[in-house]
């Protein structure tokens, strides 16, 4: 992987994760780090469920955006569920 493709997967992240704390109601993981994070695994849970329970996406395929962004709520949720225990 390239230093460009890495600093676009980051903003990509970023970007995804933005949406996913905007949307999602409640204290939510603070830090530019951590959003970025959570929006690069929310595009492989996306990715992952994708293709395991509709056979959306093959090797290579990345999901589109909405995907990503519901994937990074759903970690954002279960972040939340862990934080509460």
């Amino acid at each position: 992987m390239g230093l460009f493709s890495l600093i676009g997967t980051a903003i990509v992240g970023l970007i995804v994760g933005l949406i996913a704390r905007w949307f999602s109601p409640g204290q939510s993981p603070q830090g530019c780090l951590i959003t970025i994070l959570i929006g690069i695994g929310g595009a492989y849970v996306a990715r992952f469920i994708g293709n395991r329970a509709f056979g959306w996406y093959h090797d290579g395929d990345a999901p589109g955006w909405i995907m990503s962004v519901l994937g990074a709520m759903l970690l954002l949720w279960i972040w939340r569920q862990i934080q509460s225990r």
